[in-house]
């Protein structure tokens, strides 16, 4: 039985599932599990095969990976202005204390985020990445968004890393 097509899924495929388990088969037959810096380009220049069990309430499904580009999108290994909401340029961004932050003098803090370059946060993992190399800044990117309702996006940073907008 041959594994179902991840690439036949498209964008419904789960790169990035926690309960996600890659298996990584080599030209030698030698098998390991996990991902690393290297698996994208081993598998892209066919020194290995790369397949993905998707664990189920009732059965596992083992999946080949055989759409390596949107693997490299999904993990950002490849920028996906679609995927993440971000252009590939260097933000424009201010930011204020959000006025429910009951700890403003905490090591982390909820912050509002506004984006004025016109781009929108749709994975706050990858902002995280551009705000660390582009600000320094240090967003968290466990639990929730934080934050009240109203305009922009309602973040957690970590209060020494941000600039004075």
């Amino acid at each position: 039985m041959e594994p179902r097509s991840a690439g036949a899924l498209g964008r419904g495929f789960p790169y990035t599932l926690k309960t996600l388990c890659y298996i990584e088969v080599f030209e030698d037959g030698t098998v390991s599990h996990g991902r690393d810096t290297g698996t994208y380009e081993r598998a892209r220049s066919g020194k290995s095969r790369l397949l993905a069990v998707w664990p189920g309430e009732w059965a596992s499904h083992l999946f080949t990976i055989d759409d390596l580009d949107e693997y490299a999108r999904a993990h950002g290994l490849v920028h996906d202005e679609e995927r993440t909401g971000l252009a590939d340029h260097e933000h424009v961004v201010r930011w204020e204390l959000d006025p429910s932050e009951d700890k403003p003098m905490g090591t982390y803090i909820t912050i509002r985020v506004h984006l004025d370059c016109g781009c929108s946060i749709h994975d706050r993992r990858v902002f995280a990445q551009h705000m660390r190399e582009q600000q320094g800044w240090e967003i968290n990117t466990t639990g929730g968004w934080g934050g009240t309702s109203g305009p922009g996006y309602y973040l957690r940073a970590r209060r020494k890393s941000l600039t004075t907008s």
